[in-house]
């Protein structure tokens, strides 16, 4: 079974594409289904990503639609991307929600986050990673090779960060995060300093919310997905939640709260510069 059994960002594009396309002939499910000779449920099946498009079938869907030139040529291209398979695919053992997330986070070309509790994941150092991961041996005992593999993702994931990807990540994290202690002192040592040097990278934001500073919002960590338009294919803003047990999605009607708090939070913020400066002062007092 694919550690992702739910449809990736490309797979819902198609689908969407395909089903506006048919939408704009006035062809209902059964109209397309009789000409095709298909069942109508395949024609549902496809056009909610409920199963993995074909190329074949998406050929005769553009063939029956009179899709030509470019635009056949732009939507067979999102149809080889949606069938390929995601380096997330071969941790078998990630809970479906979480191989979901990291699916979504892996097509998206911004992530804007606040931090409550813990570094962000994609700023996390490996050590402190694997502290974070064990701690929930506490209610959920995890094998040593499964919290090495856990470990081996977090780090995977940071790739994003780097080289081709430049993923724009912007986050506002609570001050409280720099003193509060994961592992041992050299663990939170080389936590800050890592910190310190990834946040010189260009598409790296940080900014801490000082303790001392009105908090207007008091929410728990989130995290905000954006999707750059993909053959003239939008996808909407996706928010990201966790709670002790519980990893979830937030649908797009509710995403702008979200982006509400996040820009309230910000506004309270200190600035990169200054942000950077702090982290080198917090450092210094482990």
């Amino acid at each position: 079974m694919s550690a992702s059994p739910r449809p990736s960002v490309r797979q819902r594009r198609l689908a969407a594409e395909l089903r506006r396309m048919r939408e704009q002939l006035t062809y209902t499910g059964d109209d397309v289904a009789e000409r095709l000779h298909w069942s109508t449920a395949k024609v549902s099946r496809l056009e909610n990503a409920r199963t993995g498009a074909k190329l074949a079938d998406v050929r005769l869907l553009l063939d029956l639609y009179g899709v030509d030139g470019e635009r056949r040529d732009e939507i067979l291209a999102l149809a080889r991307d949606a069938a390929e398979r995601g380096w997330w695919e071969d941790y078998r053992d990630l809970p479906g929600p979480y191989a979901e997330f990291i699916g979504m986070e892996a097509e998206a070309h911004a992530v804007t986050e606040w931090g409550s509790m813990v570094v962000p994941g994609l700023l996390q150092t490996e050590r402190y990673a694997r502290q974070v991961i064990e701690g929930w041996n506490a209610i959920a005992t995890l094998t040593p090779a499964e919290l090495d593999r856990r470990v081996e993702v977090r780090m995977r994931r940071q790739e994003l960060l780097g080289e081709p990807r430049r993923l724009e990540l912007s986050v506002v994290m609570d001050e409280a995060v720099l003193f509060r202690r994961v592992g041992d002192r050299d663990v939170m040592r080389e936590q800050l300093d890592h910190l310190h040097r990834v946040t010189e990278l260009p598409n790296v934001k940080l900014r801490i919310l000082p303790l001392d500073t009105p908090h207007e919002v008091i929410a728990e960590s989130f995290i905000l997905l954006e999707f750059p338009p993909a053959y003239d294919t939008l996808f909407p803003d996706i928010v990201h939640t966790e709670s002790l047990t519980i990893s979830h999605f937030v649908d797009e009607a509710v995403t702008y709260m979200y982006r509400l708090a996040y820009d309230t939070l910000a506004a309270r913020a200190l600035s990169h510069t200054e942000s950077r400066q702090r982290i080198l002062q917090a450092r210094n007092n482990w």
